[in-house]
Order: structure tokens, then sequence, then C-alpha cells
């Protein structure tokens, strides 16, 4: 279909081997002129694309549903049969026909197949629709499988009847299937006929608005209290070795590579960054219409471990991440959108409950905050699988989406440190908040205290880092997330195969007498660890003027991470070919024709 796979993440938990999740997204560009869209009453019903059959009837229902280990034969049916050609063939018709006119509104065919689509774009109208004149893929299908089946590559389109003919005409052209199912009213019902049998008749206020309101009782208790430090270590280095090795941590090009970045040629940050095109970026960019330097970025934000500590904090960190990826790599902050994506366990049952509520107080408040706002977003509930007497639960899980304005692509920024002799800084103020970070996790501990968003000095930040990544002042930038500063600091050395020194006693840090590891592995948020040639410093340094920035380090020709701390005791030394070896996956070295 000619989409570029630009950007994703990885999560391994043992809890989601009964619901494995998967979230796809797409980025579209629309003229400004064609955004809005309205049916009007005797526009036909249009359906255009692929035919219906069984398969995917049930399939938004099947998705908030217990699984089970009959699942797989009982619910098979649920589960759509795409096809990519038929569906390619359908986008080319739409684009066509949008840009000459041929449709005033148009929706797919989603959860809840014709019933959902005609029933959402008649709202304001009324519709009539006659279900046996649906192209079938074969015989046997009941009027409410008809009605109801997901079956993919389908459009509706609300067509006035004076362009029914030219519609046609390019589906002729295109081999694209078309059928005309009825017509919008302007009697606010809902009429769906088969034959001469009415099978349908609602008011359009009743379906829209007549369902009662459920209460359901939410409840939320916080795990119990393990304040204690991480177990003391001399020397980092066999920890931030064994952390990099994490499935969650380590190097995703065993996915990356299966999937095609590059087509139609708009990629500018890919998803894999560096001198050997094998460091993660923290996003992508693309420009997207050829000869423009007008690009966006995007990225994302997920961590459940943090939701396992406090839902609230963990849509904080969500959405802080998404956005501070987007922003290291070129977005302005003032023009980025996020979306959510919730998947949960069972709703019903008050404890989940508990935990959306808080997770969503937490993303009304940080997007508040950080004045992003929602454009989208989607639920996937009740993901818990019974097998016998037990039951496993996904954790607490979201994932945010940011996508933001690059004003030039010319300015993207990567992650790679790029040449030796230059300056090291850290943006943002550390915490002691290694509650659900990956140094605990070493120890089989969840702790006690998640990282917190401080939304104000985080929005200024934001524009800060961005108008010193617009003002060509950064080399290098790269998020302090999973593993805080020593993560950060090895995936930009193995990536650049540039060395760095790093003195932890110089980090800006929020509370006194801050320790040497929670200097190191905090995970604290809306930090970024950056390079900056020497000759840029004064007018960096002015740039954060009266926020949290100081210089760190500085990058050397010895590709090897050597880090100290407060007393002058190296924490960290391990060369970049050590880093990446503990990093990319034996399989990924393997497929790459190493030992």
């Amino acid at each position: 279909m000619g989409i570029p796979t630009v950007n994703g993440a990885v999560c391994f938990d043992e809890r989601y081997v009964g619901n494995p999740l998967v979230y796809a997204g797409t980025v579209g560009l629309i003229p400004v002129d064609k955004v809005h869209k309205k049916v009007r009453p005797g526009d036909l019903v249009v359906a255009l694309g692929g035919r219906t059959g069984r398969d995917g009837i049930h399939g938004a229902t099947f998705s908030s549903l217990e699984l089970h280990e009959e699942s797989d034969r009982v619910d098979a049916g649920a589960v759509q049969i795409g096809n990519a050609i038929t569906e390619k063939k359908v986008m080319d018709v739409v684009l066509a026909a949008r840009d000459r006119g041929l449709f005033s509104a148009i929706t797919d065919c989603g959860a809840g197949g014709f019933s959902s689509a005609v029933g959402e774009m008649g709202e304001s109208t009324g519709a009539r629709v006659r279900l046996e004149r649906a192209p079938l893929k074969y015989e046997g299908l009941s009027p409410a499988e008809i009605w109801i089946s997901e079956a993919q590559e389908r459009m509706v389109l609300a067509v006035p009847p004076e362009r029914a003919d030219a519609l046609s005409a390019l589906c002729r052209d295109e081999d694209v299937e078309m059928a005309i199912l009825g017509e919008f009213t302007d009697d606010g019902r809902l009429e769906v006929r088969h034959g001469d049998v009415v099978h349908a008749d609602l008011d359009m206020k009743f379906l829209h608005g007549g369902l009662p309101r459920t209460t359901l009782e939410a409840t939320w208790t916080p795990p119990p209290a393990d304040p204690a430090p991480p177990a003391p270590r001399e020397d980092f280095t066999d920890d931030l070795l064994r952390v990099l090795a994490d499935p969650n941590v380590a190097s995703k090009e065993w996915i990356v590579r299966q999937y095609d970045h590059e087509v139609l040629g708009g990629s500018v940050v890919k998803p894999l960054v560096g001198a050997r095109d094998h460091g993660p970026s923290d996003a992508a960019v693309v420009a997207p219409v050829p000869g423009s330097t007008r690009g966006f970025a995007l990225g994302n934000g997920i961590n459940p471990r943090y939701g396992d500590l406090d839902p609230y904090a963990m849509a904080e960190a969500a959405i802080d991440e998404a956005v501070r990826n987007v922003v290291a790599v070129g977005a302005d902050p003032a023009q980025v959108a996020i979306l959510d994506n919730f998947s949960w366990g069972a709703c019903s049952k008050p404890d989940r409950l508990g935990a959306m509520v808080k997770c969503c107080f937490g993303c009304r408040d940080a997007a508040v905050a950080l004045g992003t706002p929602f454009v989208s977003g989607k639920d996937s509930l009740n993901n818990e699988f019974q097998v016998g007497a037990t039951t496993i639960r996904i954790p607490h899980t979201l994932l945010v989406t940011a996508l933001g304005i690059v004003p030039d692509v010319r300015r993207a920024t990567t992650m790679d440190l790029k040449a030796p002799g230059r300056r090291l800084f850290v943006v943002g103020g550390t915490r002691d908040e290694l509650g659900g970070s990956y140094r605990l996790k070493l120890e089989g501990r969840l702790g006690a205290r998640p990282p917190r968003l401080e939304g104000a000095r985080a929005k200024r930040l934001f524009a800060a880092m961005h108008r010193a990544i617009a003002g060509g002042l950064v080399r290098a930038c790269h998020d302090l997330s999973e593993g805080g500063l020593a993560v950060a600091a090895a995936e930009m050395v193995l990536a650049g195969e540039v060395g760095a020194r790093i003195d932890l006693g110089r980090m800006p840090v929020d509370e006194p007498r801050l320790d040497d590891t929670a200097r190191a592995w905090s995970e604290s948020l809306t930090r970024w660890l950056v390079e900056v040639a020497p000759s840029d410093v004064a007018r960096f340094l002015q740039t954060f003027e009266g926020l949290p920035c100081a210089e760190v380090g500085e990058t050397v020709a010895e590709p090897e991470l050597v880090v100290t701390g407060t007393g002058g005791a190296t924490r960290i030394r391990a060369t970049a070919a050590a880093l990446e070896r503990a990093w990319r996956p034996p399989l990924t070295r393997l497929l790459d024709g190493e030992s």
C-alpha cells in the first residue's frame, strides 16, 4: 500500500502472555479545504471496496471480551480477513473521488460494519438501507450478518445523486466494486430492509442517546510501600550491561528491519540512526511533501511498570516521554498533538476501573499542563485470560503517541554522538525517582516513588529545547527514559562510536545530597543528554537560562563510556563494542553475519 513504518515500541511482560497487544496507527495528509464533511438529505448511501462476508462479525465486541482456552476455536470468525491489494485500489479511488468532489462525506466500515458507518453518518439526517444490494463474498449471509460484519476494505460514502455516475465510472476504471445501498433522509430515522422485510426502524436520537448510562464502582489501593534504596554498588558497569540486555531496553532492530521505512522516500530521521544505522532513534521525522522542508515528527511513550505503582504517574510519564521524544528530533512543542491508547483489564471490577480512572485524570492534567491536545484515542478493555481457575491480567497499559510539526527538517537532530571534542549537557532536573525503574527491576523490585511531572517547568524546557535545536546549537540529543542517564549515555556512545566522559557530580539535581545511584539511574521526566559544539556553548546556556541545565562532560575519540561519581570514583567504564554486544540481541548480530 506504500505506507512507511517509521516508529514503534515493543514491551515485554509475562502478563501479556494471554493477551498479546498490538497497537497500530497511521498519519495522513488532507487538503485543508477537505477537512469538513457533511451528509445532506438526498445523498446516496454508497459502499465501495471489498465484499461483505462473515469474517469480522462481532470483532468489536470480541476485542473487549475476556479470553479463554477455547477462544481461538469459538471466536475465530471475529477476525477479519484482509486484502491489501483491494485496500490499495479503494484508497486510490477515494483520493481521486475526493479531489473531484464526488462525495460529501465518508467513513470506514470499522467496528460494527454498515451498522455503525451508516448509523453515525446519518445521525443528523436519517437513512434508509437495502441490505440485499450489498455485494457478498458468498451466499447464505443473514440480514443481521450483512449489517454487522466488519469485513475489511469497505468504505461508506454520502454521494449526491448527480455525481453517482461519475463515481461509478471511476470505480470501473480502477476495478473497485461500488454499490448504492440506499439514501440519507430528512426524517431522523434509521430504516434497514432486506427485500420486503423491515429489520430495523429506529429513531436516530434514541440510537445515539437512548442508552442509559451505567454507574460502576471504582477503587484504588496503592501497592505495599517499598521505599528501600537499591543495593549499594561501587561499580555500575555490570548493572548497565544487564539493563541494556533487558528485552524492553535492548535493540528492536530484529523487528525494525522487517518493515520498510523508506517507502515514498520521505523519512528524514529513521527508526535506526548512527554510524552504522544501528542506534535507537528517539522519534521519526518525515517530510511528506516532495520539495518541502516542512515535516512532522512521530514518537511515543509507554511504561507499564509505572502503572503497577501509580496509574496517574504512568499517564504523566507516557505523555512527557512522547512529547520529549518528538522535541528531541526537532518538533515544535507548540505544534504537538497527542493520542491515547488504553489497554486494560476487566473494568467491571472496581480495582481495574479505579486504576483507569486515575490514569484518565493523569492524562487530562498532563495534557492541560503541557498544552498538548488529544486528537484521537482508542481503548481495548477486558484483556484478561482465563486458564482453569487462574486469571492472567495484562498490566495497566497506556500508549501515548505524539505528532509534532518540524518547521525545517534540515534542522532535525539524531541521538548518536557525532564527534570528539564536544561538550555534553544534561537538561532537566533529576530527583530520587527510582520507583518502577530498570535499576530496581534488576533486584526484582518495584520501589515506591515513580517519576512525576512538573508541568509548568516541563513546558518551558520543551520550548527551550526546540529553540536550541532550531537555532542549530544541538549536535545530538537523546531523552533520558528507561535506565536514566546511564542507558542514554550508553546508547549515544554505541550509536555514534564516539566516546564520552561524564561526571555525575555535575548533574543538575532538584534534591540535595542525591547519591550516585539516583543520579545514574533515576528516570525523572523531561530530561535529555545533549552534545554541543564548544563554539555554541554560551548561546546554548543562554537558551536554558533559569532552567536546570549543566555541563556534565565531553566527547572523546576513544569509543568508550566512562562515568565518574560525585567523589571522583569511576562508576562505569565500558567500550562501545561491549555496550553494543549487550544491547543488540544475539539474533540481530547473527543476522548481520557476526559470530
